[in-house]
Parts: structure tokens; sequence; C-alpha cells
């Protein structure tokens, strides 16, 4: 798994600046950001509803408004027709969607080697509604012993940020239909794409 260890999200100069303008951005869309940081460094990020390519850019913003230093899982087909170079001063990690029970053992080890690590994944794989969600988001923090945080894009109050905190307890069903609970009532922008929060096989994308 490639992960570039400076990103925009710390490179001098630019970094405040961007907050500031994301700030900027998000008061003039009307956006509100919530606010529940963890108190720990290292935690995987959910990010739902995944309806529409903008959510990636808000995302972006999101986290400068937050002042925490993202990666974001994206399959490796986006970067294909993409500046590369770019996605992945972006904070961008590529995944193979042939290869993601490796991507999950990478990312383990990946956590349990940092001291700081906040990766960004979309259960969902997809913009478009697929039949359910894919798991390996949880089988990450599950194995690296990290939380689970509740990332969300509510369009239908304008709001977004980090919600509550799962803390894996090894049973998928029982901590899924806790998530499930929390996304019950949040919009995407595109609801008709909206997937089921419910457990697949353990893949990423």
């Amino acid at each position: 798994m490639q992960i570039r260890k400076r990103t925009i999200f710390d490179t001098p100069l630019i970094k405040p600046f961007l907050r500031l303008i994301s700030l900027l951005i998000l008061k003039i869309i009307g956006w509100k950001v919530v606010r529940n940081i963890p108190d720990t460094r290292k935690f995987i990020l959910v990010a739902a509803p995944h309806t529409s390519n903008w959510d990636f850019a808000l995302v972006l913003l999101l986290a400068f408004a937050l002042d925490i230093k993202v990666y974001i899982m994206i399959k490796k087909e986006v970067l294909e027709w993409a500046c590369g170079s770019v996605f992945n001063w972006l904070g961008v990690i590529p995944v193979d969607r042939d290869r993601s029970g490796n991507i999950v053992a990478q990312a383990i080890r990946a956590f349990d080697q940092a001291e700081n690590l906040v990766v960004v994944i979309s259960p969902a794989g997809t913009r478009k509604k697929v039949k359910r969600w894919k798991t390996g988001f949880y089988h990450i923090a599950v194995g690296a012993d990290i939380p689970i945080m509740l990332g969300f894009l509510d369009y239908g109050r304008k709001t977004g940020g980090i919600g509550r905190m799962i803390v894996p307890k090894g049973d998928m069903e029982a901590d899924m239909i806790e998530i499930k609970a929390f996304y019950a009532d949040i919009t995407g922008k595109y609801s008709e794409h909206v997937s089921p929060y419910l457990p697949v096989e353990a893949t990423l994308y």
C-alpha cells in the first residue's frame, strides 16, 4: 500500500492558507462542520453516503476545516486517467480491487507501524448504488485495534464532518447495526444512489 509521507495536509505555508480557504468556502456554500474528533491519533474514517464526485472535494474541505491529515483510499482506476502525482499529493491511496485482501493486511501493518494515521474509506466503494457495503474498513479496524469514526456528508442539512465513534467488538453484525442507525437519516447528494449499510465479503472496493 502506497502511503506518501508528505501530502498537501502538512506542506508548509500551503496548509494554513488552504485551511482558511476551506473554512471560507464551507461558510459561503452554507455547510456546517461537526467536530467530534477522537482523542486518538489513529483511526478509520468512514465516508458515507458516497453518491457524487463532489464528495471528494467536500472531504478535502472538511479535512482542512477539522485540521486533520487524512489519506483517502480510491480505486486505482481513477488514477489511470487522472494526474496521479497530484492525487498522491492530496493523500490518495490507490486500491487494486482484485487484491483487496492484500490491501487489508497492508493497511493493518501501516497502522501498526504509524504513530499518526487517519485513513478515509468509502464502504460503498463507488458513487453508484451497490447492493451492500464492503467490509474491508471493519477488518482493518479490528486487525489494527483502532476505532472507526463515522464521517458523513449530509446534503439535506448541509452538515458534514465526524460523527460518533465505533469501537469494533469483533461482532460485525452487531456493530453494523449501530453504524446503520447512525446513517439512517443522513442524505447523500443523490439519495437514489445511497447503498444499504449491510455487510458483504471482506473487500474494500
